[in-house]
Parts: C-alpha cells; structure tokens; sequence
C-alpha cells in the first residue's frame, strides 16, 4: 500500500457519520413551523400576545427536540449511542429516539460485506526478490459495540493489519513457492488477519491475492530458463525415441538372422517402395547390393526404367 492508497484510506468519507438529522425528523419539523406559523396568524387578535407568544415557544421547542432526537437507521446499520460519554446501547435499525445534548452518536456501523484493497510493493522474498503483491480483503462487523469502543478507526487498522501480516508472509517464502501456493497464502492470511481483528468484533471472511509483480529482468531469466528446460525435455524424449527405435529393429533383425530369404524379399520390398514413386531416386551402396544378393547396379536401374513407364501411363 503506497502512501496515496494509504491516505485514501485514512481519510474519512462524508457519509451517515455526519448526519445529524435524519429525512424524516427533518420533514417534521418543518410541518411543525408550518403549524406555528399558521396558527400564530390565526389566533392574531384573537388571543392575547402572551397566548400567542407561548404557542410559538412549545411548538418550536417541540419541533427541535424531533429535529435532533429522531434517528433513522438503514437496515444494515447500527447506531453506537453515548450517554453522557459512555457506551449505553446500540440501536437500528428502523426509526429510534435519543435525547439531544446528553445523547450522542459518534458513529455508525455498516454490517454488510466489505471489501478492501491493499498491497506489498517492493517487499523483498526470503530469496531476496522484490515483488509487488496485490490483494482483496472482505470482511464484516459483527460485533459493532468492539468496532466502535476498542479501535479508533477500525477500517484503517483492519487495511494496515492486512498489509501487514502479506508483508511478513512474503518475507517468509521463496519466490517460486509465492507463485505457486496463491490459494496457500490466501487461507495464511486470512487466519493471521482474523486473530488480529476479532479483538475489534471484524470477522476476515477471505483473502485473495490478484496478482504478483516481478522485476521484468528476473522475469526474461525465468522466461530462458523454462523455455531451455523445455528443450531438453525435448531432447531426453528424442532420445528415449531414438533408443526405443533402436531396440524395436535390433529385435526385428532376429527374425531375419537364419532366414536369409525373408531378408532378401524385404529388401526387394524396400526397393520396390521406393521405385514405384514418380521422379524417386533411391541410392543403394553396392556393399549392400551384394549383401542381399540383388545383383549389379544395372539390375537396379532395369527394374526402375520397368516402373517409371507404367507410372507414365497413368
């Protein structure tokens, strides 16, 4: 988490923590100062000044008090009520009333699902790599009275715990096992992060780790490296191939060794093959030739000059 995510983070959003009046204690009071209005002009002339004056006074009065006693909490909130300073209940959510001036609400807290992004730049491995870890973090509240007495800002200290406890992870593996064991890392978070925030009532339901940066010069090396590992890999089966080939003929060869006119029919075979394509070429050594008792060269070309005529036909 660079210092721009962390100020982002630290920063407070206005939002439901700032809101002293609700709508609807709003819309009241408002009806209540149409209504004293309206009836001041009525009882004009009608009704002493005192009267008037005293009409006035109570319906403001009472008007005030809604304006600020009133509270709406959403259905995912709960409001943290302080009596004159100290913890006295929770309320929310649906409409609730608190007494203006020695009641206070100096937060609410939101028991949805929430979802927080942090990071580890340049944190070197135990192999002494820098990488650059991202991750997501979802948590909830689950118990809003620690969310809000045991922890100033709990949604900062949850961001900072996270970044935290990847930073001390990754110091701890090996480059390649941090590639490898994302799902590994994800569960060793999620616990590490979990027994740090359940003092403060925040249930970690899950880390994921979103992506994992390299240095692009480590990252050609290991490109080489696969891709030479890859070749031999190549080369070992190419091998195995060649021997197995090899060990496939040296058994073949059995069957020919006290049949010599079985080895003298392949080898016409083998010519013939050969021949009878148009325009081929085959060269036969003449140790070969006089091995496998085929006669002069002579023969050889006779017997190719007999194919290449009928190949022509066609």
């Amino acid at each position: 988490m660079d210092s721009k995510s962390t100020k982002n983070s630290t920063q407070k959003k206005p939002g439901k923590d700032d809101q002293h009046i609700s709508g609807i204690a709003g819309t009241i009071f408002g009806i209540f100062v149409a209504v004293t209005i309206l009836g001041a002009v009525l009882m004009d002339n009608r009704v002493p000044e005192a009267s008037i004056g005293s009409f006035v006074v109570v319906m403001m009065l009472a008007g005030t008090y809604i304006l600020f006693a009133l509270k709406v909490a959403s259905q995912w909130e709960k409001a943290v009520v302080l009596r004159l300073g100290k913890f006295h209940r929770l309320r929310g959510p649906g409409l609730f009333w608190i007494i203006p001036i020695i009641d206070s609400i100096p937060s609410w807290i939101d028991h949805r699902v929430m979802v927080t992004p942090f990071s580890a730049e340049k944190t070197l491995t135990k192999d002494t790599v820098p990488v650059d870890v991202d991750a997501v973090l979802f948590w909830v509240v689950w118990d809003a009275e620690k969310a809000a007495l045991e922890v100033k800002d709990y949604q900062s200290a949850i961001a900072w715990a996270a970044q935290t406890a990847l930073r001390d992870i990754i110091g701890r593996m090996m480059l390649a096992d941090i590639l490898i064991g994302r799902s590994a890392i994800d569960e060793e978070l999620q616990h590490i992060i979990d027994e740090r925030t359940t003092p403060w009532g925040v249930t970690v339901n899950s880390v994921e780790i979103r992506d994992i940066v390299i240095p692009q010069d480590l990252e050609d090396a290991m490109s080489r490296q696969a891709q030479a590992e890859r070749e031999r890999q190549a080369r070992v089966i190419l091998g195995e191939s060649e021997r197995q080939i090899a060990a496939s003929f040296a058994e073949a060869s059995q069957a020919y060794v006290d049949n010599p006119t079985a080895l003298h029919l392949r080898a016409m075979n083998m010519l013939f093959e050969g021949l009878k394509q148009k325009g081929a070429l085959v060269i036969v050594p003449s140790s070969a030739v006089d091995t496998m008792n085929l006669g002069a060269v002579s023969g050889v070309v006779s017997l190719a000059q007999n194919i290449v005529p009928k190949d022509k036909t066609k």
